[in-house]
């Protein structure tokens, strides 16, 4: 099990558990669950790449500690 901090510089930060093997769309729900809005309204960034939903959570290079930027559609 990893950690994420989502931070969405509006002064909510969501920390969510899940696993290297989790897809981002994965890790959008588990955000979405904590925070209130839809899943398919969130987009997970860093610096300027946006993390697509079909893609590993390893294969991105996520790893534990790390922090995602956490914007609105």
């Amino acid at each position: 099990m990893i950690e994420i901090t989502c931070n969405d510089r509006l002064g909510k930060k969501v920390r969510v558990k899940c696993n290297p093997d989790d897809t981002i769309g994965d890790l959008k729900k588990l955000i979405a669950a904590q925070t209130g809005t839809k899943y398919d309204k969130i987009v997970l960034k860093k610096w300027y790449t946006i993390y697509k939903d079909s893609i590993k959570l390893s294969d991105y290079e996520i790893h534990d500690g790390m922090n995602l930027e956490l914007y609105y559609q």
